[in-house]
């Protein structure tokens, strides 16, 4: 039960510790001043959405999200949120698609060749299927977390960082829903599709504790170390590198080789989720789904995106907020049948 239990924590936390939040900007974003209490209520809110997601997945023996939609949303609406879903695991993954093509460009690698790498070694992953993915989520995520939390501790030490909590100064508490609420459609995506995969539930229990403490404790760490610069972070596309200017270039050059790994877990646990999405309906092993998938996300990740993306995003910060809101109710609406 425990290992099994710490592996689907990996891919909880390989889908939630993307590049926006490894870069410090989704922190920032959300966070900031007086954000202790709302990084704790974050914490406890992020287990109880993921333990019920996993709880369902389970019980469902669900091999993709939909299971899952059916019994949060109903019937009628989870067909409204399959779509939403699905639009928003592909245009994310093409922004990460996006991202590595570019990335590889820092190496003298033109952009679509990069494309064409990155995607696949993708590919690769999903000849293993979802073992695939927790495979890779177990190599770089406890690398990318061992080599932040020790620059950040670094960082915080040399400036003479003093930790305190003040209860009456916690104004920004409401930032723990809207913060939550931007993992929850990937999070269903991916958890939906481990069901079958799952023996019991304590493995939700190990998984979703698990991940809720790595990710409150490091989210904290962090955010108190970005208030530290906070006057420098403008000037900077990646606020974690305002941190780093003075740490030896050895150290900048690990941690953007770990942000590219935490770009290519965005992106596999995309492809994951929509792969398994259509397994069914294409009757094709995961790998060969996942090629069709990124040759028909290539076009999109030069043409006319932005204007896609300005048109989605705002969809799905609602579509985000209601299912977070349908989630923590869950338990209390399925109190006879929910243990």
């Amino acid at each position: 039960m425990y290992q099994a239990g710490i592996r689907w924590m990996f891919l909880i936390l390989g889908t939630a510790i993307g590049a926006g939040y490894a870069s410090g900007r989704e922190i920032w974003q959300f966070y900031g001043e007086q954000s202790g209490l709302a990084i704790l209520f974050f914490t406890i809110i992020f287990i109880i959405c993921c333990y019920i997601i996993m709880k369902i997945s389970y019980e469902k023996k669900a091999e993709h999200f939909v299971p899952v939609l059916k019994e949060l949303v109903g019937e009628k609406a989870s067909h409204v949120y399959d779509v939403i879903t699905i639009l928003y695991l592909f245009s994310t993954t093409v922004v990460m698609l996006a991202g590595g093509g570019a990335t590889l460009e820092l190496f003298n690698i033109p952009f679509w060749w990069g494309i064409l790498i990155f995607g696949f070694f993708l590919v690769l992953v999903f000849l293993w299927n979802i073992n695939g993915l927790v495979s890779i989520n177990m190599a770089i995520i406890p690398a990318l977390i061992i080599f932040l939390i020790t620059v950040l501790f670094i960082f915080l030490t040399s400036a003479g960082k003093d930790f305190s909590f003040n209860l009456q100064e916690q104004s920004n508490w409401p930032s723990a829903f809207t913060f939550t609420a931007l993992n929850i459609l990937p999070l269903v995506a991916v958890l939906g599709a481990i069901g079958k995969e799952m023996k019991s539930k304590g493995e939700a229990w190990v998984a979703s504790i698990g991940s809720g403490l790595f990710l409150g404790v490091i989210t904290f760490i962090y955010n108190e170390a970005l208030i530290e610069v906070a006057q420098e972070i403008m000037l900077y596309e990646i606020p974690l590198f305002v941190i780093l200017k003075n740490f030896p270039y050895i150290a900048v050059f690990i941690m953007s080789i770990l942000l590219f790994g935490a770009i290519f877990t965005t992106a596999a646990s995309g492809l994951l989720g929509l792969s398994t999405r259509f397994k069914d309906i294409m009757k094709m092993p995961l790998w060969m789904i996942a090629i069709l998938l990124i040759l028909l996300m290539i076009p999109f990740t030069t043409f006319g995106f932005s204007t896609l993306v300005s048109i989605l995003y705002p969809i799905y910060g609602i579509a985000n907020l209601y299912l977070l809101a349908v989630i923590l109710l869950y338990p209390i609406v399925n109190r006879y049948n929910f243990k």
